[in-house]
């Protein structure tokens, strides 16, 4: 079985030992950083599964961290907060965040969190095989192996989770599915985060792959419901 690297980001080396003691007796393998500028650093040499990431850092904080790692690399990103407000969510998830857990935590949530992170993102089984490998709907163009989006000839920089919301859609055009039913299908059951989430997520995709956002061609808004990838 895989071995998981946790890189843990923290300025205080009392609170990323206490996380790493914890992850190691767990069975995972732990990458320690102290600041941002270190934290990419070993982002970069150690290629991290997930990391933990406190948003109080000296210098380069946590939402600038996060923006570089996003610009770099798909790697899962779990934010940490020592205030628990809707605006160090908001702007943790539109950034590329995947998940946040405010300051003080119970290590068990933390734990919970890390399991339903690494499951939702590395799990095997994702796509059945009797799908085809290459979704297509006039200029917007998935490769389901190569986990590759195309908008006519240009490649997308989709994050895992923004890629696998798209996935789902596109594989099931005309539906109209709650956020509460995205969330369950695209994040898991067992997810922290909460419907704004999906809000953020489609808002991020439109930019991508939408002439104009304001008036979609691919993912329609139906109103009071939830979302759907067009049939039209």
């Amino acid at each position: 079985m895989k071995t998981y690297k946790i890189l843990v980001v923290d300025d205080e080396a009392d609170i990323v030992d206490f996380i790493g003691d914890y992850l190691t007796g767990e069975g995972y393998g732990v990458i320690k950083a102290y600041d941002g500028i270190e934290a990419l650093d070993r982002m970069r040499q150690d290629l991290p599964d997930l990391v933990i990431l406190d948003i109080m850092l000296p210098g380069l904080d946590g939402f600038e961290v996060c923006k570089q790692m996003r610009a770099e690399s798909t790697v899962p990103i779990l934010m940490v907060t020592a205030r628990d407000t809707d605006v160090d969510k908001i702007v943790g998830l539109e950034i590329g965040a995947d998940d946040y857990i405010p300051k003080p935590f119970n290590p068990r949530e933390l734990l919970a969190r890390v399991k339903a992170i690494l499951r939702r993102t590395y799990r095997q089984d994702y796509q059945p095989y009797n799908q085809r490998a290459i979704l297509k709907y006039k200029d917007l163009s998935i490769d389901t192996d190569r986990r590759r989006t195309t908008i006519g000839h240009r490649l997308l920089e989709l994050t895992m989770k923004e890629f696998d919301l798209l996935l789902f859609l596109m594989r099931n055009p005309g539906r109209v599915y709650s956020r509460d039913h995205l969330l369950d299908y695209v994040w898991g059951q067992d997810s922290f985060v909460g419907t704004r989430t999906v809000d953020v997520h489609i808002r991020r995709l439109r930019e991508q792959i939408e002439t104009d956002a304001s008036h979609p061609q691919y993912i329609k808004t139906v109103w009071g419901v939830g979302y759907k990838f067009t049939d039209e």
